[in-house]
């Protein structure tokens, strides 16, 4: 098992963002960053404020993310949080007192770039919402591919309950993917609802006993980092897409994609590999 801390992450330096190494000087790493075979996995350590999302914690998230996104050893990123919470949101106590230079990216423009990366990198990405997920912690799940959760895990958009409008899907996607009346319920009354209830609903995948969570996921993403790279983003890019066209349109940009497939090395080598009765070595392109 290889080990990293994102402190040790180099970024590029030439976007508004300006994800370089972060500096050993910042009183608490809020992340825990490690590679298990081909799977990176993201773990929220603000424990104490339950993984609540702070501007340093979004920049540490870009920062990993950035990092797994463009390492061909990484096939899948998993997110995650320590102690009870997957994550509880924004942290409000730094909403409520935030103060941004101009031109300084605030707290928003940080969700919105770290969410982006997520929804739209080419990798699939994995939530395992090992407890409380509210509010951003919500939206944050909704921009993973997929969603694990632990028996326990109870999940709900809270920002009613504080008088905080969502910007990150609460009331953009959250309709899309469980219902209108359904998200209606839930941004409403801020209440929260079980891990077994929200697969019911449609948004989590797979509930499996607390103590299983992280052995789960590990599996599952063995067995994705055997398939195709290439294969993976095509379909991640197409999927995400045809929610916003009509069928005719999302069918054409599914053939025009098969089309250009045909031309990559991992088909190839897919067919060559069925053809011979061995096990495909894919490539990604």
């Amino acid at each position: 098992m290889q080990r990293k801390s994102p402190q040790k992450t180099r970024r590029k330096t030439n976007n508004m963002y300006n994800y370089q190494e972060l500096s050993m000087s910042e009183a608490k790493q809020t992340l825990f960053v490690e590679r298990v075979a081909k799977t990176e996995w993201i773990t929220f350590q603000r424990t104490e404020q339950l993984n609540a999302m702070s501007t340093q914690m979004l920049r540490e998230m870009a920062a990993a993310l950035e990092s797994a996104l463009a390492d061909d050893g990484v096939r899948t990123i998993v997110l995650t949080g320590s102690g009870r919470a997957f994550c509880a949101g924004a942290d409000l106590k730094e909403v409520a007192g935030a103060k941004h230079a101009p031109g300084e990216p605030d707290l928003l423009d940080l969700v919105d770039h770290t969410f982006g990366l997520m929804r739209h990198g080419p990798k699939p990405v994995i939530a395992a919402v090992n407890g409380l997920a509210m509010a951003g912690g919500l939206e944050m799940v909704m921009a993973c591919d997929l969603v694990f959760a632990a028996e326990s895990a109870q999940l709900g958009d809270a920002h009613s309950n504080f008088g905080v409008f969502p910007g990150a899907g609460g009331a953009a996607i959250l309709p899309r993917r469980i219902g209108l009346n359904r998200a209606k319920y839930l941004l409403f009354s801020g209440e929260n609802v079980s891990a077994r209830d929200m697969m019911d609903w449609g948004l989590v995948n797979k509930v499996v006993a607390d103590e299983d969570l992280r052995q789960a996921v590990q599996a599952f993403t063995d067995r994705l980092a055997e398939k195709s790279p290439a294969v993976l983003r095509r379909m991640k890019t197409v999927s995400n897409r045809s929610l916003d066209v009509d069928e005719t349109a999302a069918l054409s940009e599914e053939m025009l994609n098969l089309r250009a497939h045909m031309r990559s090395w991992d088909m190839h080598e897919g067919l060559s590999a069925f053809n011979e009765k061995r096990k495909p070595q894919f490539r990604g392109y």
